[in-house]
């Protein structure tokens, strides 16, 4: 694996992790696409930095589980910005 990649790799995990960003947020922060950023925090990081990769899943399953409650809001903030 080229060192660029396993760079980006560990700077996208310690953004997730000191931000609690999702997937899309970090995709966009480091101008790269959301499958991206999930093979570099799930299988990439694996192989670097065990430990980091498993602080990193742990956020992402945090986001994961909450990714309905964020939909409805922003749905619901969709409807109220709605002229009636």
């Amino acid at each position: 694996m080229k060192d660029y990649i396993e760079e980006r790799a560990v700077e996208v995990a310690c953004y997730i992790i000191e931000t609690r960003a999702t997937v899309r947020q970090a995709a966009k922060k480091f101008g790269i696409s959301k499958s991206t950023v999930h093979k570099d925090c799930a299988e990439r990081l694996r192989m670097i930095n065990p430990s980091l990769a498993m602080e990193v899943r742990k956020v992402l399953d945090v986001n994961k589980q909450e990714r309905h409650i964020r939909g409805g809001l922003a749905t619901k903030e969709k409807y109220l910005h709605m002229v009636r």
